[in-house]
């Protein structure tokens, strides 16, 4: 499956930083002694899913106070809460990033790099270009509904805990345990490894 770029850009994730994120980093380099981990799930199932993902993963190096640590291979899964074949299947992968931001900031820059990629939210459970994911921020807990640590349903989905456990094998979900176990629970049913892609780590 395969889409040009809109005509508009050659490539959507050139584009200002927003300056409140730009301002977030400039505070957090001034009172974090250490960057903090975060886990970024990424998924997508219209257009070329696969250099979208990556164009994620770049506009995330590229974001002041951020560095890509590593990146999960790709997975092809079925759409979730949509009959089977209404949808294409999707793309999933996972970053673990270390970041000054704090989480609020790296939230409004997942959704800036979802806008770039034309993200269209019609529907629940619609197609979409790409989802950026905050799933954990350093073992945070936390029921604000802007945003929700840990991702509310990540302990029971197996397209974010499969390539989650690749890159971080011993991670925990707080509040519901190792991904290991969560994951021995959930299955792999449905999440199919694509060892023919691959998404680069940025240099």
């Amino acid at each position: 499956m395969t889409a040009e770029w809109p005509e508009q850009s050659a490539d959507p994730t050139v584009q200002p930083v927003p300056a409140s994120v730009v301002a977030a980093v400039d505070a957090a380099d001034r009172t974090l002694q250490n960057p903090k981990t975060a886990v970024v799930a990424l998924g997508g199932n219209l257009g070329n899913r696969l250099e979208t993902l990556q164009g994620a993963v770049d506009a995330l190096e590229d974001t002041p106070g951020v560095r890509v640590k590593a990146v999960s291979p790709v997975y092809e899964t079925e759409p979730w809460g949509v009959e089977p074949g209404t949808q294409p299947g999707y793309f999933n992968a996972v970053v673990l990033i270390r970041t000054t931001l704090p989480p609020s900031a790296l939230l409004e820059r997942a959704h800036a790099i979802e806008e770039a990629y034309l993200r269209v939210r019609a529907e629940r459970w619609g197609p979409r270009t790409i989802d950026v994911d905050i799933v954990a921020y350093q073992g945070i807990v936390s029921d604000d509904p802007a945003l929700t640590l840990p991702h509310p349903r990540a302990h029971e989905r197996a397209f974010v805990l499969v390539p989650w456990y690749d890159v971080e094998p011993a991670a925990v979900v707080p509040g519901h345990g190792p991904v290991a176990e969560l994951l021995a629970a959930v299955g792999r049913t449905g999440v199919e490894r694509r060892d023919d892609v691959e998404l680069r780590l940025p240099e």
